[in-house]
């Protein structure tokens, strides 16, 4: 098994991921501000520019996580990140999260960018399991990470307080076994 040291462009049909660049800061602080993506994600606070720009610039440093930038073939634009974190080296496992800003939503975008990283992680890095969560309020998502292989393994209840109300996260995963199979 090797780290995420490597950090490759995946191209598919309707998406580039490539190293995500402090440059992808403008569009991907638009997509962040939207508010749909903002409740989607559970995201409560802003994050001072200066703090991202950082965080940006520092993405090609890290071993133990994967940031690609979601670029649309069709506009050559970014319009979201696609990201492998929370590394388990031990246990061969990983956490995915994915944010598609509007630009880049309703043309299966976020479907091909979630398989491109799952197959990724799993067929080049070696991870036996990525695991996710997804706000029940979005079922949207949980059908795009069916398509990619996730199954539902449980629900985390009350995991997240929007707008005052309490709402379940639902605990989702793909093993390798699975991902294998399913390109058999």
């Amino acid at each position: 098994m090797t780290d995420f040291s490597d950090k490759p462009t995946l191209t598919g049909d309707l998406v580039i991921l490539r190293q995500v660049t402090e440059a992808d800061y403008e569009a991907l602080a638009v997509a962040m501000d939207d508010p749909d993506v903002r409740r989607f994600t559970g995201s409560h606070g802003e994050i001072p520019e200066e703090k991202a720009r950082e965080w940006y610039r520092t993405r090609q440093d890290q071993t133990d996580r994967l940031d690609l930038a979601i670029v649309d073939k069709a506009s050559g634009e970014v319009v979201g990140e696609s990201v492998l974190n929370d590394w388990d080296p031990d246990n061969k496992s990983c956490n995915f999260r994915i944010l598609i800003g509007p630009a880049g939503q309703g043309r299966g975008l976020g479907t091909e960018a979630t398989r491109l990283t799952v197959g990724y992680g799993i067929e080049q890095v070696g991870l036996h399991r990525i695991s996710l969560g997804v706000y029940a309020f979005n079922p949207r998502a949980q059908r795009a990470y069916e398509k990619a292989g996730f199954v539902v393994e449980g629900v985390f209840r009350d995991a997240l307080l929007w707008d005052g109300e309490w709402i379940d996260e639902v605990m989702m995963s793909v093993l390798a076994t699975d991902w294998i199979q399913s390109k058999a």
